[in-house]
């Protein structure tokens, strides 16, 4: 006689991407909070320079973004095994968001080629970047995998569609225009789409089902991985000849 599912502990890969999604989302509200509550240039500016070192809410953003960095890396935890790669790309991304909030930038982080960058400024920079590129590939590496999750698939590929031509078009206006407006309104469209992004995938992964065809039975001759008996033969009459 079958039993019916009980909820078990929450299984490691769960676990974090539970934690995964809190961290983002915590990070993100600190990251918000120091933007919106420092003397920064508003939409002109990037998101980087609330966490310019003597800001009142430096701290502030300072933390945020170690949480975002914990955060991805508990999401790079919580992929299934056969999304190594995309694993491996979210790890990377942690570790370039975590320098980033280590690295400060001067005040207007200045990058080039149309103003003049400090050591500092390039090391923030640049660990900003490939973090946020990391992430963005992460995306296209889990939407071009044949054997992840359909619904894994599909947030990755809305999220990299819109993700994508974004991150083409701040690097050409960074290029081509320099700090204003244009980039930073585009930046924090590409750090939202992540975010969402990765707290989408958090959740799917955070509450994913037994795996399919694990069947729990009762009594002799059950198995555990959905297997059933053959049909008994009792009751058949094997003198009787075929007709």
């Amino acid at each position: 006689m079958a039993e019916p599912d009980r909820p078990g502990p929450p299984t490691p890969r769960a676990a974090a991407a539970s934690a995964a999604a809190g961290c983002i989302l915590a990070g993100t509200a600190a990251v918000t909070i120091a933007v919106l509550a420092g003397p920064g240039p508003g939409f002109v500016g990037y998101v980087s320079e609330a966490g310019i070192a003597g800001s009142g809410h430096a701290l502030t953003y300072r933390i945020g973004v170690y949480a975002l960095a914990a955060g991805v890396l508990l999401l790079a935890a919580a992929l299934p095994p056969q999304l190594r790669l995309a694993a491996a790309l979210l790890g990377a991304g942690s570790l370039s968001t975590a320098l980033s909030g280590t690295v400060t930038c001067s005040v207007g982080c200045p990058l080039p080629p149309f103003e003049r960058a400090t050591v500092g400024d390039l090391v923030h920079g640049g660990a900003s970047i490939t973090a946020t590129g990391a992430i963005v590939l992460a995306m296209v590496a889990v939407a071009l995998h044949r054997d992840a999750d359909r619904r894994l698939r599909g947030l990755a590929a809305g999220a990299a569609a819109v993700a994508l031509p974004l991150c083409a078009t701040v690097g050409l206006a960074m290029l081509l225009v320099g700090r204003g407006s244009l980039v930073g309104v585009l930046e924090r469209v590409v750090l939202a789409v992540a975010v969402l992004w990765g707290v989408a995938t958090a959740v799917v992964l955070g509450f994913r089902g037994p795996p399919v065809g694990l069947v729990r039975t009762g009594g002799a001759g059950a198995t555990g991985d959905g297997d059933r008996d053959p049909p008994s033969s009792a009751g058949v009459d094997h003198r009787r000849p075929p007709s």
